[in-house]
């Protein structure tokens, strides 16, 4: 009876004097961006980000928090990046298989922004994946270096829908509509697209190529007939993409931060820095688990959609063939 009261009494003391505690967490808050020497010791730098993964410009629901999404991280690590006038050059990590028009876009507004504000010069390494909307975001740069391994093209535009309307008649299913115009319901997973359907979605499909095409035009300055093998929106190996001009170098990134000492005027001794949330040890330059706008390094929130790699309805500068890889 006594060893019960004690156990009891300590049991109280814990939640009274919970408050004076330690706290413990298994997922750690991450704290504000610190910038991280990489390497070098001059005065004069070179900033590392990485686009790792789908592009999205939603939140990442994490197991007990929700984290910025790419969009949103990317922006903020830029800001920072804008006040810091000894930042001379951008080298962006891209391995990315694309993602929703509209982040695309974004994303390659911004670091547009970013270089016409800043002045800093802006080099692209692809890893793995640069394809589509990950090749979109790359068009500002003024050198694109490819590994020798890198997947990258992809360039137009796919548009996703589900469609449940076969598996609704086979087991007695209806979807009742009232609409008030008659493309109202259009792309609905309810019903079989028609005639006129498919022709407005793919009048829609085609004009965000276009403007996938005239970017690439702009930037990479192609020849009729590069640009027309380009539009299959099939995918190229490294040698091939430099052949077609989409990028300028084959290697590693050693030999990025080397064109972005050259490029920007920087010593030997440049420093190569980055942003981090959270202490790395023995950090350098391939470390890509949570430099960038990608999050932490907490595990995301698994979905459905998550495991069977389902993308929501919409217009996608995307490769889907490797979206089950990220």
């Amino acid at each position: 009876m006594r060893r019960w009261s004690w156990l009891f009494f300590i049991a109280v003391m814990v939640v009274l004097a919970g408050c004076s505690l330690p706290r413990f967490s298994l997922f750690p808050e991450a704290g504000p961006l610190k910038e991280v020497t990489l390497e070098g010791s001059g005065d004069e730098k070179i900033l590392v980000l990485t686009i790792n993964g789908p592009i999205s410009d939603q939140p990442k629901q994490k197991l007990l928090r929700t984290n910025p999404g790419m969009v949103q991280e990317l922006v903020t690590h830029l800001q920072l990046a804008e006040k810091d006038s000894k930042i001379k050059a951008l080298l962006l990590k891209v391995n990315s298989p694309g993602g929703p028009v509209t982040a695309s876009d974004i994303l390659y507004h911004e670091i547009s922004e970013y270089k016409a504000r800043s002045g800093a010069k802006v080099i692209v390494a692809m890893m793995d994946v640069a394809a589509s909307g990950g090749y979109y975001l790359s068009l500002p740069a003024d050198w694109i270096i490819a590994h020798p391994t890198t997947i990258t093209g992809s360039i137009g535009v796919i548009f996703l829908r589900p469609g449940v309307s076969g598996f609704m008649e086979k087991y007695g299913f209806a979807m009742n509509i009232n609409k008030s115009g008659e493309e109202k319901d259009m792309g609905s997973p309810f019903r079989e697209p028609t005639a006129k359907d498919e022709a407005i979605f793919q009048d829609l499909t085609n004009q965000m190529a276009q403007r996938f095409y005239s970017l690439v035009q702009e930037h990479r300055k192609l020849t009729a007939q590069q640009m027309e093998q380009i539009k299959t929106a099939r995918i190229f190996l490294a040698p091939e993409a430099q052949h077609l001009g989409l990028v300028d170098e084959i290697g590693y990134l050693k030999d990025a931060v080397a064109k972005a000492k050259s490029l920007a005027g920087l010593k030997a001794d440049a420093k190569v820095v980055t942003y981090r949330r959270q202490e790395s040890e023995e950090d350098n330059i391939y470390n890509s688990a949570m430099s960038g706008p990608q999050g932490g390094p907490e595990a995301n929130l698994p979905t459905l959609a998550h495991f069977l790699t389902i993308p929501e309805a919409g217009f996608y500068y995307m490769w889907p063939a490797a979206m089950g890889g990220q």
